[in-house]
Parts: structure tokens; C-alpha cells; sequence
């Protein structure tokens, strides 16, 4: 994960600091909201962490402006209005923790965030894998609706002629079947 911004009254900033100092985070802290969304554009940062209130604003736009953008996102509030705010945020995907934050509560909510990215990631490669395999697919059947319309084939006979032609010239089925639309896309239906 990469550094954590923290945004709250300057007073608690090394307190904060040193609670994802100990979860090995590098930490850099601002005080208000706009000069966060200053620090964020930089770039740098995997987590935010938004002692609530802030100074410019309650730290809720923030921390879904954060979550939009990619990073996680913590929101800590007093303890009585920490489930209403959470029930407002769990939906735009930021934590809302109630103060005051432990080291432990911040490095088991890390923990989370860590398994939470690891599990998003392997949804997301396996998302790419899948729409490789689609995206094959339909040219595929592009090609061989093309050679049916164009060349008399049967569905059969078009795979068998796209197979054939990605053995012999050693390209990949993807490859011989673009081969085919290319070769059939200028020509006119009769």
C-alpha cells in the first residue's frame, strides 16, 4: 500500500502519525480539506485518513472524492455519530471508525484494507481474463458468420477453416479469424 494522508486538527497529527507509523505506513498530514485535495493530486498515496471535523468541511466529500479516485478511505468520527455517518459511506466504500482509533483498531482496519485490495485484485484479473475470452469469442463468430454469408460455409466448416488457417500460418485462432474479417469486411453482402 502506498503512504497515508492524514487530514485533521494539527494537534492529533502525531498521534495519528504514529498509529499507521507502527502498521510500517509513511504518513504526511494536512489540516484542512483543501489543502488534502492538493496533497492527493500529487499522487503518492494508497489510504486517507480523515480526523473529522475538519476545518473547511465535515471530511465525508473528501473521503468519497478519495474512494472515487482509487484510494481507500477512513473516516474517523466522535463515537455516538459514528454508525449514522457509516451508514451514510459504507455505500461509496469508506470506513467510518470511531475516536479514538487504538494502534491495534488501525492495523486490524489496515489488515482488512490489505485483504480487501488482494481480493478486489484477483476479481479484477480474473474480470480481464474474461472479457479476453469474449472479446475472442465474438470475432470468432464474426469470422465465421462472414465466411457462411460470404464463402457457403457451414458454422462447422468456418471454425474447421479458421483452425486450419491459424495451424498452418502458426497464429493464434484470434489471429487467422481477424484475417478472415478483414478479408470479408470491404466486401459488399449479395
Amino acid at each position: 500500500m502506498a503512504g497515508v494522508l492524514i487530514v485533521g486538527d494539527r494537534q492529533y497529527h502525531e498521534a495519528l502519525k504514529a498509529v499507521f507509523a507502527a502498521s510500517g505506513q509513511a504518513a504526511l498530514c494536512c489540516a484542512s480539506a483543501g489543502e488534502a485535495r492538493r496533497a492527493l493530486s500529487a499522487g503518492g498515496f494508497g489510504l486517507l485518513v480523515v480526523n473529522a471535523p475538519l476545518t473547511d468541511e465535515f471530511g465525508r466529500e473528501l473521503a468519497i472524492q478519495a474512494v472515487e479516485s482509487g484510494l481507500d478511505a477512513i473516516l474517523l468520527c466522535a463515537a455516538p455519530q459514528a454508525d449514522k455517518i457509516a451508514a451514510g459511506l459504507e455505500k461509496h466504500g469508506v470506513l467510518v471508525l470511531p475516536k479514538p482509533l487504538s494502534r491495534q483498531q488501525a492495523a486490524f482496519t489496515l489488515r482488512l484494507l490489505r485483504a480487501g485490495c488482494q481480493r478486489m485484485q484477483k476479481i479484477l484479473d480474473q474480470n480481464r481474463r474474461l472479457t479476453k475470452r469474449l472479446d475472442e469469442a465474438r470475432v470468432l463468430c464474426q469470422a465465421k458468420c462472414l465466411l457462411a454469408l460470404h464463402a457457403g460455409l457451414t458454422e462447422e466448416e468456418a471454425h474447421r477453416f479458421i483452425e486450419k488457417r491459424a495451424m498452418d500460418a502458426r497464429i493464434s485462432s484470434r489471429e487467422a479469424a481477424q484475417a478472415v474479417i478483414r478479408t470479408y469486411d470491404n466486401s459488399e453482402t449479395p
